[in-house]
């Protein structure tokens, strides 16, 4: 007979999800109410205006997607290209390369502009491909790549986009709570984050937002969107415009009503640190991690300038087995750290400092578990000094 599931107890410390907040945990168990009950429609409004402080935007169509973030990728492309668009994909790991398909399935021409793995899509790429292609009506781009750990300048893209004409589409599924994210100052039209990684709640939600603009083109396409469930301009009588709690909501969809109450909680954690002070814990973790772990003799994939304090991307050393190496780490300690992915397959370890797995015991848990294990297995690093260089960086001894 089948029982009930329990599992472990896993610190999760890869590219995502990241260890759940308790305080959502408690959040998600709360007594179910009817999607279009007057107090969830209250709870909606404060969504919305916390989603705006996350994404800091104006934007009135700030909502999250019920689904996770590959339907807020999705929803995205779908509203605002048409077939026989022309779209600039800027891809500099896999998750471009999904940016790629969806522009495809909508009957649309992708140009890509293709930047090494581990590096920032190159803004100069981006302006030749624009001057070559100026029918081009979107420019899509990653902010934080997942597969490597890199991120790109946004502001920089998006300025040089609209010196063509073009909206853009910008992936955050990685960056938002984790490190500075300005989408009105920066000029975003469209943008799409997921639940699971820096705002520490549960998979299955997106957070998306769009800026005037692209609800225009939104309004007047030409054809329908070619999908019924993701269709902004349907969703929108479900959220409701702007007018607070008592606007009239359309029945579109019944929202996730728990995993709801889950994404208000973790928008409340954040806005209670205040952003600022997120990014900042992201950035301090992250200096000790990588204290420790070069210390060992560990290398990371991208330059400085362009890393990711969430998402570490650590090439493997010669002669180590990576699966052996992260079995050991989940049947040993409960720890897991992530593969890589694509052409970093086997190649490189990511881990994550994420939301409420970004501490500092996760920081020292990580870096001891790895010098244990690569330790048995007499891997080519230099063992028994992570700890104490990964404490120095916390001003400790």
């Amino acid at each position: 007979m089948i029982t009930s599931f329990h599992p472990p107890q896993r610190t999760l410390m890869g590219p995502g999800p990241s260890d759940v907040n308790p305080r959502i945990l408690e959040a998600l168990s709360r007594p179910t109410i009817g999607h279009l009950d007057p107090l969830f429609v209250q709870m909606m409004e404060e969504m919305k205006g916390l989603l705006q402080y996350a994404f800091q935007t104006k934007n009135e169509l700030t909502i999250p997607v019920s689904a996770p973030g590959s339907a807020g990728m999705e929803t995205c492309f779908v509203n605002l290209i048409e077939a026989g668009d022309t779209v600039i994909v800027c891809q500099n790991g896999v998750f471009g390369g999904r940016m790629k398909e969806n522009v495809e399935r909508c009957g649309a021409t992708a140009i890509m502009v293709e930047d090494a793995w581990g590096t920032a899509c190159d803004p100069q790429k981006l302006e030749d491909a624009l001057k070559a292609h100026p029918e081009a009506k979107i420019v899509a781009f990653v902010h934080a790549e997942t597969s490597t750990g890199a991120t790109t300048d946004v502001k920089a893209m998006c300025d040089l986009a609209h010196q063509y004409d073009c909206l853009t589409i910008v992936d955050a599924v990685t960056s938002l709570g984790g490190t500075e994210l300005r989408v009105d100052d920066w000029g975003v039209d469209a943008i799409y984050s997921g639940t699971q990684k820096c705002l520490s709640c549960t998979p299955g939600l997106s957070p998306v937002s769009f800026s005037p603009a692209a609800i225009e083109v939104i309004k007047n396409r030409k054809t329908k969107v070619q999908s019924w469930f993701l269709d902004l301009n349907l969703v929108m009588g479900y959220w409701g415009p702007s007018g607070g709690a008592g606007a009239k909501r359309a029945y579109h969809h019944t929202a996730p009503i728990n995993a709801l109450y889950g994404l208000h909680e973790a928008l409340v954690l954040l806005q209670d640190e205040g952003l600022e002070n997120a990014w900042a814990r992201h950035a301090k973790h992250h200096n000790a991690l990588r204290a420790g772990l070069e210390a060992m003799g560990l290398t990371f994939v991208v330059p400085v300038a362009q890393r990711l304090p969430q998402l570490n991307a650590v090439s493997i050393p010669e002669g180590v087995d990576d699966a052996q190496v992260r079995g050991l780490l989940l049947q040993d300690y409960n720890l897991e750290i992530g593969a890589g992915l694509g052409v970093m397959a086997g190649k490189v370890w990511r881990i994550g400092l994420m939301g409420y797995a970004c501490r500092k015991d996760n920081v020292l848990k990580c870096v001891t578990a790895l010098d244990d294990v690569l330790g048995r297995l007499g891997a080519p690093v230099n063992h028994g000094v992570a700890v104490a260089a990964a404490l120095a960086s916390y001003g400790e001894k």
